[in-house]
C-alpha cells in the first residue's frame, strides 16, 4: 500500500512530546512490512535552524477565499523513509510548534498545514491508499478530502487524486481537541459551518476529523472504550458514538533501541533479565545522585511525568505525607503546573532523606529512574497509551498504575497470573496508598517473588512491528 503520513511532530527532527515517537516509529514499521510510505510535517523555524534542507518542489500557491498561500516542501530521508516538510511562515517564523500566535493560532497554522500536506502529495505525484493522520493538528484533513472542498476551490489539476484514498485518524489524546472561533480559522473562514463540527460558532477540529475519517483509532484499545462513555471521553463521545464500530483501538509500541538496559548508555551499569546484577548499582548510583542514603533495603519509587492533573497528583500530592511514613525512597522528576511543582517541592524539603524532586526534564536522569527504582508510580487520571509502564517493565521496575487506558491494557495485577505491576481503580489517595503499601509489602516480605515478577515483567514486549501489523489489518478492513 501507499501510505501517507500527516503528524505535527517527529522524533530526530523536533519533539514536544511522545506524539514524536509515533511519528518516527510506526512509519518507519510500515515501511519495513512492505509498504511504501511518506511522512509529511511542518518546517519548524526549530527545525530550519537545526536542519539545511533541500526543497522537493517548486514554491506552491494556494488561492482560498480571494487570498493567496505560498508555500514550499523540503524533503530529508529518515531511514529511507521520505520525510516532505511544509514551509510556510506560520511555521518557519513562529517561536514555538504550538502556542506561539503572533503569526497565526493554533486552528490557522494547522488547517492550513493539513491543506498544504495534501495538495503537496498531489504536486509531487505521491497518490496514497491510505491518509493516516493524528490528533487534532492534522485531523481537518478528513473533512478537505472527503467533503466537497476540494471541488469548490479547484486546488487539484487531478480531482480525482483522492477519491480512492481511505482516512485513518489516530486519537493520541483526545483532551486537546483544536477549538477554535470559526472567523479565525484562515483556510476555512468561507466554509458551510454545517459541514463542520460546529459548536456555537466554535469550530472542533478533532471531533470534525472523527466525523469525516474512514477509521478512528484510540491508541489503545481501552481509551477506545473509554471514549464511548460521558466520563472517559473529553467530550467527544457524541461523535465516537456515531462512528460506532468503526473504532478501533491500535496499543502503541515501544522503541527499545532507546529503552533497553542491557544496551543503555545513560545508566550506570548495564543489566538484563539473565543477569540483574546491575540494577542494584543503578539504585545506588540513582540514590547517591539525589542526596538519598544509599541502602538496597529501601524500596525506591520513580516517577517521570508532566506535573499536570492528568497524571494522577490530585490524589498523589495528598497521600505522599502517609507514603513518606514508611521506610522508603521517592524520586519525582518532571515540570507543569506551579501548584503542584510547589507542593512538591516543599514535600522534599520537609523529607530530605526520603525523597527528591527534579523540577526539570533530564533524559539521563528519566534513564536512571527507570533503571535504579523498584517501583514506578503512573497513578494517572486518564492514559490514553502511556509509554513509561512500557519502559518500566524492561527495565523491571514494577509499575504502579491506574486501570485506566494503555495503562489496564499493558499492566496485570500481581495478584493475576502473569503478573507484571499493581493496579489500582478508583480515582483516591486511599485507592493509591493501598496500592503503594502493596508494593513494599512484596518488596520487605517476599524477595523470592519480587523477583520472579521482575524477570517476568523484562521479557514483555510491545513492538511496533505488533502494532504495525495492526494498523495494516485497519487499512486493509
Amino acid at each position: 500500500m501507499q501510505i501517507l503520513f500527516i503528524i505535527s511532530e517527529v522524533e530526530d527532527i523536533i519533539k514536544t512530546g511522545g506524539l514524536a515517537d509515533v511519528g518516527k516509529a510506526l512509519p518507519l514499521a510500515l515501511a519495513e512490512l512492505g509498504h511504501e510510505v511518506r511522512i509529511v510535517m511542518p518546517y519548524y523555524r526549530q527545525v530550519a535552524d537545526t536542519f539545511d534542507l533541500s526543497d522537493a518542489s517548486i514554491q506552491q500557491v494556494l488561492h482560498v477565499n480571494n487570498r493567496s498561500y505560498n508555500y514550499r516542501v523540503k524533503q530529508l530521508s529518515l531511514d529511507n523513509v521520505p520525510v516532505y516538510l511544509i514551509d510556510h511562515e506560520y511555521f518557519s517564523q513562529s517561536s514555538t510548534p504550538y502556542t506561539d500566535t503572533l503569526m497565526a493560532n493554533n486552528a490557522q497554522k494547522f488547517s492550513l498545514f493539513s491543506l498544504c500536506a495534501v495538495c503537496a502529495s498531489h504536486e509531487l505525484g505521491f497518490k496514497p491508499d491510505i491518509v493516516h493522520v493524528n490528533d487534532w493538528h492534522t485531523s481537518m484533513v478528513p473533512y478537505f478530502l472527503k467533503s466537497d472542498y476540494f471541488q469548490r476551490n479547484d486546488l487539484l489539476s487531478d480531482p480525482q487524486w483522492y477519491t480512492d484514498a481511505k482516512v485513518v485518524i489516530s486519537v493520541h489524546n483526545a483532551a486537546f481537541q483544536g477549538i477554535e472561533g470559526l472567523d479565525q480559522v484562515g483556510v476555512l473562514d468561507h466554509i458551510d459551518a454545517s459541514k463542520v463540527y460546529n459548536h456555537n460558532g466554535y469550530l472542533n477540529m478533532l471531533k470534525t476529523g472523527i466525523l469525516y475519517a474512514d477509521i478512528t483509532c484510540p491508541v489503545s484499545p481501552s481509551y477506545a472504550r473509554e471514549l464511548f462513555t460521558e466520563l472517559g471521553s473529553h467530550g467527544v463521545n457524541d461523535v465516537i458514538s456515531r462512528a460506532g464500530d468503526s473504532v478501533i483501538g491500535v496499543l502503541n509500541g515501544c522503541d527499545y533501541s532507546q529503552w533497553d538496559p542491557s544496551t543503555d548508555p545513560m545508566i550506570p551499569s548495564n543489566f538484563s533479565a539473565d543477569d540483574i546484577k546491575g540494577k542494584a548499582k543503578c539504585k545506588a548510583a540513582l540514590q547517591a545522585e539525589n542526596n538519598l542514603p544509599r541502602s538496597s533495603k529501601i524500596p525506591v519509587f520513580g516517577m517521570v511525568c508532566r506535573a499536570t492533573r492528568q497524571k494522577g497528583f490530585d490524589y498523589l500530592l495528598p497521600i505522599l505525607e502517609d507514603m513518606l511514613s514508611h521506610n522508603v525512597q521517592l524520586i519525582i522528576m518532571g515540570t507543569g503546573d506551579s501548584r503542584i511543582t510547589s507542593e512538591l517541592t516543599r514535600i522534599a524539603a520537609t523529607h530530605p532523606e526520603k525523597m527528591a524532586f527534579v523540577e526539570d526534564f533530564l533524559p539521563e536522569m528519566a534513564h536512571m529512574i527507570e533503571a535504579g527504582s523498584d517501583f514506578f508510580l503512573m497513578p494517572s487520571e486518564f492514559e490514553p497509551c502511556g509509554l513509561n509502564q512500557m519502559y518500566s517493565l524492561a527495565y523491571g521496575t514494577l509499575p504502579i498504575v491506574r486501570k485506566v487506558g494503555g495503562l489496564a491494557d499493558t499492566i496485570i495485577d500481581i495478584k493475576e497470573p502473569n503478573g507484571n505491576g499493581f493496579v489500582f481503580d478508583e480515582p483516591t489517595g486511599t485507592a493509591l496508598v493501598n496500592c503503594i503499601r502493596r508494593a513494599i509489602i512484596l518488596f520487605l516480605e517476599d524477595k523470592t517473588a519480587f523477583d520472579d515478577i521482575k524477570q517476568r515483567a523484562m521479557s514483555i514486549r510491545f513492538t511496533w512491528h505488533a502494532a504495525a501489523e495492526e494498523y495494516i489489518r485497519v487499512y486493509k478492513r
